[in-house]
């Protein structure tokens, strides 16, 4: 991969949020793998239940354990680990590690009482997910026998919902004023609001997205949460120049001479086949238009930006690597 300054050398958590089919499990994939390129030890992290890092890598679906992705190569790559993180487990963890509560917090699941928690208090199902993040950003030598990272990428909940995802303490404010858990969202949002996290938002270049991409910058920015860049997904190839899209747009194009052609090479029904071709490339050419539109939109968010490329194999691990490489080339990561 291109050895490139990343825009955000002292970050370490890297939180991709996006509006739904913009692909931000996609992108979020992507940055683990082009910081592990780096030499980092990444953990790739999900809070939705939808298992997607597992599909992505066709590996089995993710327990709530720390399961290596990637492998460092003899070049020096560093690895990527994936966990899903669900609230039931993260809050059977924090009471075996703070109430030391073992066995007794596996009865009370077994009663439904952490279902019944983590459903009725929405902000402590909130404070729970990142916590975990929180417990994994936090290591160092100490903590022995745990696995420290060098950078974490959490594919967090769509646009709509990040601010008050990461916003944890504000939302327990009136949940629960002292304790543990306040305490716990207070140091959750510590870590979320300095200068080790950075919030990306993916879109693509249609005006919802990147309406909706706008607005989360305003809201996180309102939230004192860092904001890091525009990820624009999805990007179609460029095919034709500017003087041939201004001849689509404006009805100019020389079919009779286009039919010539197409019939010198032995084509049957040229003329008929030359309008096909001519409302199609009007039709991409008006595509353009909008994508040049949007794409200045998101230029003046004010934030770095990026562009990544439709892939034309899926989001299978060569086509991940493809992006990661672009990411690294761009210097996101």
């Amino acid at each position: 991969m291109a050895e490139a300054t990343s825009d955000f050398p002292s970050v370490q958590l890297h939180i991709v949020t996006g509006k739904g089919g913009t692909g931000k499990s996609t992108v979020a994939a992507s940055l683990a793998l082009a910081l592990a390129s780096r030499g980092k030890t990444v953990l790739l992290c999900e809070v939705e239940g939808r298992q997607g890092i597992a599909q992505m890598f066709d590996v089995p679906p993710l327990p709530y354990e720390e399961r290596l992705l990637a492998k460092a190569s003899e070049a020096g790559h560093g690895d990527v680990y994936a966990l899903a993180i669900d609230a039931e487990s993260a809050l059977l963890e924090y009471l075996a590690m703070y109430y030391r509560l073992g066995r007794a917090g596996k009865a009370l699941d077994r009663f439904g009482v952490i279902d019944f928690a983590t459903t009725i208090a929405p902000g402590v199902r909130d404070v729970l997910l990142t916590g975990k993040v929180y417990e994994a950003a936090q290591r160092n030598s100490r903590n022995k026998g745990a696995r420290t990272y060098d950078a974490i990428v959490l594919d967090a909940p769509p646009t709509g919902r990040i601010t008050q995802f990461l916003n944890v303490n504000s939302e327990l404010a009136g949940l629960a004023k002292v304790g543990p858990i306040k305490g716990q969202a207070d140091t959750v949002t510590t870590l979320l609001r300095s200068k080790r996290t950075a919030v990306h938002l993916v879109t693509v270049l249609e005006e919802m997205p990147v309406q909706e991409t706008a607005d989360g910058v305003a809201e996180l920015k309102a939230a004192n949460l860092p904001v890091g860049g525009v990820i624009v997904n999805l990007v179609r190839p460029q095919d034709l120049d500017a003087d041939a899209r201004a001849q689509l747009l404006d009805g100019s194009v020389d079919e009779k001479g286009l039919a010539k052609a197409v019939g010198a090479v032995g084509l049957k029904a040229p003329a008929t086949l030359v309008k096909q071709l001519v409302a199609e490339g009007r039709d991409h050419a008006e595509r353009r238009r909008l994508e040049d539109s949007q794409r200045t939109i998101v230029e003046s968010i004010g934030v770095p930006t990026y562009e990544l490329p439709q892939l034309a194999g899926g989001a299978d691990l060569p086509g991940l690597s493809e992006l990661a490489s672009a990411l690294c080339e761009q210097g996101l990561a």
